[in-house]
C-alpha cells in the first residue's frame, strides 16, 4: 500500500445545476475556482465537462480552450483531462476539442443503459475518438460501464487503436448499468491485471451514494479514486457537499486511513505515463 493514489476530481458533469448544489461549478471562472481549490485539497487530475450560458452541457471546444487555459495558468501541473461524453453533443462533436491536446481525455468503448436513455457508443465513433486521441497525444481514460468494456479495451489496445496502455476506470452505481457490487468489482481489478500487467494503474468511480463506498474500495484495493459533484452533490444523506475540494479531502482522508500517500501530480503523471507538464 505504498503506492501514491491518484485523486480525480469531477469537477462539474453535465446533469448537476446550482439547484442540486449551489456549490457546482458551471461559468468557466467558477469551475476553475472549484478546481484550483480541489487541486490544493490534493485533486491531481481534473475530469472536465463546460456548459453553455444557459447552464447545459456542450462540447463547444472554445469554452473547453478557456476552462484548459485558466486551469493550466492556476493549477500549474494539474492533468487536465476533457470529457467525450455523449450528452454534450452527437457523433464528432463530442472529440471537437481533442485538438487542443488536453493531457487526457474520457473514452467509453461501448454502450450502455443510463438512468432514462442508452449511451450510444457505436463502433465507429469510438474508433474516430481513439484515433483522435492518438493523432493529438492525448491519453484516454477508458470509463468501463460494464466488464465487456474492459474486454474492447484490451482488444483496442492489442490491435494498436489505443496506443498506450489503457487506464481503466470502473464506473458502478448508475441506475440500469452496473451496481455497486464488491464481487464484481474485485473480479474488474483482476481482469485489468490479467489483460493489461499485474502493476497497471486503474481507478474507481461511485455514483451518488456508492460514492464514497468505491472511494474506499480503490484506496484500499491499491487503485486509484474519482470524486466530485459530478457524481455526488452530497457529503452524507442529509448534507450538501460544500465544494468540490470537500469531497477531495474526504478521499485523502481516506489514504491516511489506509496508509497510503496521496499522489503529487508530478507522481500522477510519472505513473500514467504523461508528457511533463
Amino acid at each position: 500500500m505504498t503506492t501514491p493514489c491518484i485523486i480525480c476530481v469531477a469537477i462539474t458533469g453535465s446533469l448537476p445545476t446550482k439547484e442540486n448544489n449551489p456549490a457546482v461549478p458551471i461559468t468557466v471562472t467558477e469551475q476553475i475556482e472549484s478546481t484550483h481549490e480541489a487541486f490544493e485539497a490534493g485533486a491531481s487530475i481534473a475530469h472536465c465537462h463546460v456548459r453553455d450560458d444557459a447552464g447545459k452541457p456542450t462540447s463547444d471546444p472554445e469554452r473547453f480552450a478557456a476552462l484548459k487555459e485558466g486551469l493550466e495558468k492556476h493549477c500549474p501541473g494539474l492533468i487536465v483531462q476533457l470529457s467525450t461524453g455523449g450528452r454534450s453533443g452527437a457523433g464528432s462533436e463530442r472529440g471537437g476539442m481533442l485538438s487542443l491536446r488536453p493531457d487526457m481525455a474520457s473514452l467509453s468503448v461501448g454502450s450502455n443503459n443510463f438512468p432514462t436513455r442508452v449511451y450510444e457508443n457505436p463502433p465507429d465513433l469510438v474508433d474516430w475518438l481513439a484515433s483522435e486521441m492518438i493523432t493529438h497525444d492525448v491519453k484516454p481514460e477508458i470509463e468501463a460501464f460494464d466488464l465487456s468494456h474492459i474486454l474492447q479495451a484490451a482488444k483496442m489496445h492489442q490491435d494498436g487503436r489505443i496506443k498506450d496502455r489503457p487506464y481503466v476506470q470502473f464506473v458502478m452505481g448508475v441506475k440500469n448499468a452496473m451496481p455497486a457490487d464488491r464481487e464484481v468489482f474485485d473480479y474488474y481489478i483482476t481482469t485489468v491485471k490479467r489483460l493489461f500487467g499485474e502493476d497497471t494503474p486503474w481507478c474507481a468511480a461511485g455514483i451518488g451514494p456508492n460514492q464514497i463506498l468505491l472511494n474506499e474500495w480503490a484506496v484500499s484495493s491499491g487503485g486509484h479514486a474519482r470524486t466530485g459533484l459530478e457524481d455526488n452533490v452530497r457529503i452524507d444523506r442529509d448534507t450538501l457537499a460544500p465544494s468540490n475540494a470537500a469531497l477531495v479531502r474526504r478521499v485523502v482522508d481516506l489514504c491516511e486511513t489506509y496508509q497510503r500517500p496521496v499522489a503529487t501530480w508530478q507522481q500522477a503523471r510519472e505513473m500514467l505515463g504523461l508528457r511533463a507538464a
